[in-house]
Formats: structure tokens, C-alpha cells, sequence
């Protein structure tokens, strides 16, 4: 039977080691543009306020004051929305990152798995019973194909609740410019 060797475990243990650290550099990154995105809108929301609070000092009567809620509110909306499609946005990359990594650690994993499967099942002997390992094999390439089948079915619910999401902020728009 084939042997795995000290250097091939080496080897598959830098390799999921590298894989985690490439993860928690993605993480930290999307960290970063959100606290990035947190620290604009936080600055921008309280110059907008401020400017606000300045001109309601010099309202003279309630039509002004109705007017300049308009004017307050209407850009303090957009930025909402604005702040929702960016995290979202962030979230579609680092989320997108992820299942890059995650799909070729399952690949490498799917693969070294059939190969010692395979090897295993080559190398029994004549007239012993090889059906464990055919078991085996056929185990895995059920796992194999209920995985696929699952990783697709989230790929496409992810897709539909992005639209959704968006749909709903096309929406909102002019319903908040309103």
C-alpha cells in the first residue's frame, strides 16, 4: 500500500497552514476597509449634522424649518444607502475570497483522499476482499457530489439575496428622496 512519507505530511501542513494564513490576511483586509468605511461615514455624518444644527440656529419660522429638514434629511438617507451598498460590497469580496481558498483546499483535500483511496484499492492483494475499500470509494464520491451539490445551492441562494438586496435599494432611493 502507499505510504505516505514525513516530507508529504510536511508538505500538506504548510500547504493548510499557508491556506490560513492567506485567510486571516482576506479577513484582516476586509477589517480594514470596513473600519475605513465605519471612520468616512462617522466624519461625513458629523460634518453634515453640524452643518444642520447651523442652520436650524438661524430658521425664522416653521416653512424654513420644514424646508431645511428636507435638506438635512435627504443627503443623511443617500448616505445611508450609500454606506449599505459599500459594506455590502466589502462583504460580496471578503465572503468571495473565502470560498476561492475554500474550494481549492477542498480540491487538494478531494484529490490526496482518492489518490490513497485508489492506491489503496490497487494494491490488494489477489483473492482478498477489496469491498471496504470499494465502500470506501463509493462513500466519498457520494460526499463528493452531496458537497458540490450544496456548495452550488448556496452559491445561487447567495446570488438571489444579493438581488434581492439590491432590488430593495433601487427601491428605496426614491422613496427616501421623497
Amino acid at each position: 500500500m502507499n505510504q505516505w512519507t514525513p516530507e508529504q505530511y510536511v508538505k500538506a501542513q504548510l500547504a493548510g497552514l499557508d491556506a490560513m494564513v492567506g485567510l486571516t490576511n482576506k479577513a484582516f483586509e476586509g477589517f480594514e476597509k470596513l473600519m475605513e468605511l465605519n471612520l468616512k461615514t462617522m466624519k461625513t455624518t458629523l460634518v453634515q449634522t453640524g452643518e444642520g444644527v447651523m442652520k436650524a440656529a438661524s430658521v425664522q419660522n416653521p416653512q424654513q424649518l420644514l424646508e431645511l429638514q428636507v435638506q438635512v434629511f435627504q443627503p443623511l438617507a443617500d448616505n445611508a444607502l450609500e454606506y449599505r451598498n459599500q459594506l455590502q460590497e466589502i462583504l460580496a469580496t471578503t465572503r468571495s475570497e473565502f470560498a476561492k481558498v475554500a474550494e481549492v483546499q477542498y480540491s487538494t483535500s478531494k484529490g490526496q483522499l482518492q489518490a490513497i483511496i485508489e492506491s489503496a484499492v490497487n494494491n490488494v492483494p489477489s483473492g482478498s476482499t477489496s469491498s471496504p475499500l470499494a465502500a470506501w470509494q463509493e462513500t466519498i464520491k457520494a460526499t463528493t457530489t452531496l458537497y458540490e451539490s450544496m456548495q452550488s445551492t448556496a452559491r445561487q441562494a447567495v446570488e438571489a439575496a444579493s438581488k434581492g438586496v439590491q432590488c430593495r435599494a433601487a427601491q428605496a432611493s426614491p422613496v427616501a428622496a421623497k
